[in-house]
């Protein structure tokens, strides 16, 4: 989990919590969480073992990842609930720093981590099924799910939501509008499942109910540890490159607790934290020089990656929102 500094000086880090958080004491701080709870609780649960300070997280559903957390966030702004937001993408934060919701601050662990990128990440994969899918016919690229090889056998995660919504605005900021929605249009032609949510697809792929699905490498790597018969391949890395998505930790303007959301944060950038983080389960991928904890994760250096400048990623979200309710895709 890692940061970089953006026009206001807030600290954006990897790697991706409310309803019933009413209490406010000196020793709380208030969490709207997007990454898993199953990654991210036993984190807080740590951070209150060793601070004394409690974590009342609110966490969003599979559903409609990180869009109805942002959502209420901006309806709160005058009066702000929350202290930290920690999102599981970057470009829904930005729209939240545009918007004024955020607030500066730079974190003890900020010179530590390389200035080129002050992020630790994830990826978007492809994923498929080794029991109907040899590993030299898996698909190479995004495309390919266009491809009658595929046809009503891949998952794709509705793009209106979490990170494929992130995916079809970075696709619309490299690409082009035009191309883009000829893709998905593309993908709706050759039947390609749409789903609720990179969950879904990694279970409908692993279960054999299709062959084929594009997801994050978090749920990816943890069907691979369930011991599910399933493979992920980093798309495009010697062509349009594979997606490599920030999550995001901020600071929440005129929130209840500034200096415990201080700390909070502190410790979500330490060294210890990303190692935690590049270990478990959601195989965050991380920035800090660390032994690859996982062989199944290149290191960052290794991905080939998608060219393009994360505010205009987010510059493109509501005209790709637009765009595809317009396309109906179900």
């Amino acid at each position: 989990m890692f940061t970089r500094p953006t026009s206001v000086g807030i600290m954006l880090v990897i790697v991706a919590c409310l309803a019933g958080c009413t209490r406010s004491t000196r020793e709380t701080v208030v969490v709207y969480c997007a990454l898993d709870r199953m990654y991210s609780e036993p984190i807080f649960s740590k951070f209150e073992q060793e601070t004394g300070i409690r974590a009342l997280c609110v966490y969003d559903t599979e559903a409609v990842k990180t869009t109805g957390m942002v959502n209420r966030l901006l309806a709160e702004k005058p009066r702000p609930q929350a202290d930290v937001f920690w999102n599981n993408e970057v470009c829904q934060t930005i729209r939240l720093k545009a918007a004024g919701c955020l607030a500066p601050y730079r974190s003890q662990h900020f010179d530590s981590i390389p200035a080129a990128y002050r992020d630790a990440d994830r990826a978007r994969v492809l994923i498929y099924n080794r029991d109907l899918v040899e590993a030299a016919d898996a698909p190479r690229s995004i495309y390919d799910l266009a491809k009658p090889r595929w046809k009503g056998k891949a998952a794709v995660a509705y793009p209106l939501f979490g990170t494929t919504y992130t995916h079809v605005a970075a696709l619309s900021a490299k690409l082009g509008e035009k191309p883009t929605l000829e893709l998905l249009r593309s993908f709706t032609a050759n039947d390609v499942k749409w789903v609720d949510g990179n969950a879904t697809v990694k279970n409908m792929v692993a279960a054999g109910e299709l062959m084929v699905g594009l997801t994050d490498t978090d749920d990816a790597n943890g069907a691979i540890e369930d011991g599910q018969p399933v493979a992920m391949v980093f798309p495009d890395a010697d062509g349009l490159g594979t997606l490599v998505l920030p999550n995001t930790v901020a600071l929440i303007k005129g929130g209840p607790h500034p200096a415990n959301a201080k700390k909070l944060i502190d410790y979500l950038l330490s060294p210890e934290v990303e190692t935690v983080l590049a270990a478990g389960r959601s195989a965050q991928i991380p920035l800090r020089d660390l032994p690859s904890p996982n062989p199944r994760i290149p290191p960052l250096s290794k991905i080939g990656q998608m060219d393009v400048s994360l505010d205009a990623v987010a510059a493109q979200m509501p005209n790709v929102s637009k765009a595809v309710r317009s396309l109906s895709l179900r």
